[in-house]
């Protein structure tokens, strides 16, 4: 027979999603949120880092711009007591002083006119060429915080007479005389500022400088501010939070108005810089890095789709051969080919499906065989029983006609002699009639005798048929059994899978510890977890792929065992039917020793005819006798055709049988 192969039309309203739709659907998103959930790790961890390295950049260039201040006032107190110095050791006259005072304009670019001195009956010696002038120096802001330190030190910033914003580098002077002398220098904010200002190592930080007396902003990178007091109800929320820090004395770093804000306090003074950077430049590279991870991230996702698809239509390809297999089988159709295309489980399960459907195709086509050879037994069968019937009946008539005239012969014993020739002629047509019955019996022996032997050989390849069906059930069930195998070793992948997502995990963990040195570690323990994952969950598709076969054998065994039991019931039809042609047989057994009685009896009648006239006063007697023995001829004729009819109504049922059996047949396509 021809093999082709099947393809299966679902049938309407049939909707069906594959496995490989299903894998695709799951794994996919769960990809594509991994990638996410790396992206926004990796922009989180990469925003503290880059965040904690400005802090610490901050921290360091301010504390750089601290030494620098402090570096910067110091050697301009160094410069300016060398001066005082100069004045206390010579003690000089005013002539001299004021040479002394003269050489000092110019001599520092921090305090361009030079240093001055006021005395306590409002004298002031300045350098001639200065611009400097004080209406009473006993009154100003420098003089009367001169006054309070022997040693040069930097006071307060304040206004001078020509309205610009001044700090003064003061001290008093030990001349020997009574008299009060304090010496200063005056320094502009403006030059303050870029001192402060050109200490930023920082692209976009910027710095200030703070009096914490008073709060005044010596330097700032807007003039407008300088000399100004900073304010906790500024307009600025950067200068609002600054001054609350100020307030508060918590000079720890800290994110005031999306800006990075540190202090530091000048060491040897009460001004405190602060320098700042918005966290917008800080955090901009990050920002191009996050486009860059979203960017490889999508590249990522689409590749590892493209990927995830061809390597789950690799892997489906053949579990769809096997469905559509098993579908059709459950359909009834064995004429389908299925190869073997690989040497793993699905390999081994292909094998037996084709092993199975060889032997299946094999009892099939034996049983469809065996159904044909019954079904032709069977109409010979009922052709047979058909001729005993019609025999029986002719028998059965013809005994009810011989009962009739020996019936007669009795009534009419005293006119015997008349009609001697007439009963002559009556026994020598039944002698015919009778040898005729014989024959047709013999006939009947000999048809019974081989309908028997038919039945018997029926019986036996209803067993054998009983047989094959039970190799098959083993066969299914040698194939459920190599599915636990699969299904155990599934087991052990998700075991494996499980495994080796909990070291993905302590790598990611101990990646993270690892800081910036572990970044790539974490990617590659990222991609073993995510490839533990998908083996996972590909494990368990595959264990709900091997129920679904489990429960399609299940139902294949179901059949077979529907089949065996219909065998099973059309074996005990056949064993009754072979007991039936028994009875039957051993019935016309009899009947033949009755018709061979008969023929011996006419025997006995025609001689009776031919010596009629010598013996007709026995012939009353021998009447009753042939009398008794016809009606003994006519129910055992009856009976016969009882038996006769019996013997059809069993054909017919054999034939039904037959039918019945090549219709399952007919179930199956081979």
């Amino acid at each position: 027979m021809k093999k082709r192969k099947i393809k299966r039309t679902p049938a309407s309203g049939d909707k069906k999603s594959s496995i490989r739709a299903k894998l695709t659907a799951l794994i996919v998103p769960a990809v594509v949120l991994m990638i996410v959930i790396l992206i926004v790790i990796s922009a989180y961890f990469s925003t503290q880092r880059i965040k904690q390295m400005a802090t610490d950049e901050l921290a360091s260039s301010i504390s750089n711009q601290a030494d620098n201040i402090s570096a910067w006032m110091n050697e301009n107190l160094a410069d300016f007591s060398s001066i005082k110095y100069m004045i206390e050791q010579t003690k000089p006259d005013d002539k001299g002083l004021q040479a002394i005072i003269d050489s000092t304009y110019g001599y520092n670019s921090n305090a361009a006119d030079g240093m001055h001195i006021g005395e306590a009956d409002g004298t002031v010696i300045k350098p001639s060429e200065s611009d400097f002038s004080t209406s009473d120096p006993t009154s100003s802001t420098w003089y009367q915080q001169g006054t309070t330190s022997v040693s040069m030190h930097f006071g307060s910033a304040y206004e001078n007479s020509e309205g610009t914003k001044v700090i003064s580098a003061t001290g008093m002077i030990d001349d020997g005389s009574d008299q009060i002398k304090v010496i200063g220098a005056d320094l502009t904010l403006d030059k303050i500022s870029t001192i402060v200002n050109s200490g930023v190592k920082m692209a976009d930080a910027k710095a200030m400088l703070i009096d914490t007396n008073d709060n005044t902003i010596l330097a700032s990178p807007d003039n407008t501010l300088s000399g100004k007091t900073l304010d906790r109800n500024s307009d600025s929320a950067l200068l609002k939070g600054i001054a609350g820090h100020v307030a508060t004395m918590q000079y720890s770093n800290d994110t005031i108005a999306n800006n990075l804000v540190d202090f530091e306090q000048i060491e040897g003074t009460d001004w405190l810089l602060v320098s700042y950077i918005p966290t917008q430049t800080i955090f901009a590279g990050v920002n191009q890095m996050v486009i860059i991870l979203v960017i490889l991230g999508i590249i990522a996702a689409f590749g590892i789709s493209v990927l995830i698809n061809a390597v789950v239509s690799k892997v489906t390809a053949p579990i769809s051969d096997i469905t559509k297999n098993i579908t059709a089988m459950s359909n009834g159709d064995f004429t389908i080919d299925v190869k073997q295309q690989s040497n793993d489980e699905i390999g081994a399960m292909s094998g037996s499906v084709a092993e199975f459907v060889t032997k299946m195709r094999a009892m099939i086509t034996k049983i469809n065989e065996e159904s044909a050879k019954l079904k032709q037994q069977s109409d010979s069968s009922d052709e047979v029983s058909k001729s005993m019937l019609d025999d029986s009946m002719s028998q059965s008539k013809a005994m009810k006609n011989l009962n009739d005239t020996v019936d007669q012969l009795s009534k009419a014993v005293n006119d015997i002699a008349e009609n001697a020739t007439t009963l002559a002629m009556v026994v020598s047509d039944t002698k015919d009639k009778s040898s005729k019955a014989g024959e047709s019996m013999k006939s009947t022996v000999e048809l019974s005798q081989k309908g028997r032997g038919d039945m018997e050989k029926l019986s036996a390849a209803m067993g054998e048929i009983e047989n094959a069906n039970t190799a098959l059930v083993e066969s299914i069930g040698e194939v459920g059994s190599a599915s636990e195998e699969i299904t155990k070793i599934v087991e052990v992948i998700s075991e494996i899978a499980d495994e080796t997502n909990l070291l993905s995990l302590n790598a990611s963990i101990e990646a993270a510890r690892a800081g910036e040195s572990g970044k790539g570690f974490a990617v590659v323990a990222s991609q073993i977890g995510s490839l533990a994952t998908n083996s996972a969950e590909s494990a368990q598709n595959i264990s709900k792929l091997i129920s679904k076969v489990k429960s399609l054998i299940n139902t294949v065994v179901g059949q077979a065992n529907s089949s065996a039991e219909s065998i099973k019931a059309n074996t005990v039809l056949i064993n009754t039917a072979v007991s039936t042609f028994d009875e039957i047989y051993k019935n016309i057994q009899d009947s033949d020793q009755i018709i061979r009685d008969m023929v011996s009896d006419v025997d006995k009648v025609n001689d009776v005819a031919a010596n009629v006239a010598a013996i007709s006063e026995e012939q009353a007697a021998s009447s009753d006798e042939i009398l008794k023995t016809s009606e003994d001829m006519v129910e055992k004729a009856e009976n016969i055709t009882k038996s006769s009819q019996e013997v059809k109504d069993n054909s017919k049922e054999l034939a039904d049988t037959s039918d019945t059996l090549t219709g399952y047949v007919n179930r199956f396509k081979i």
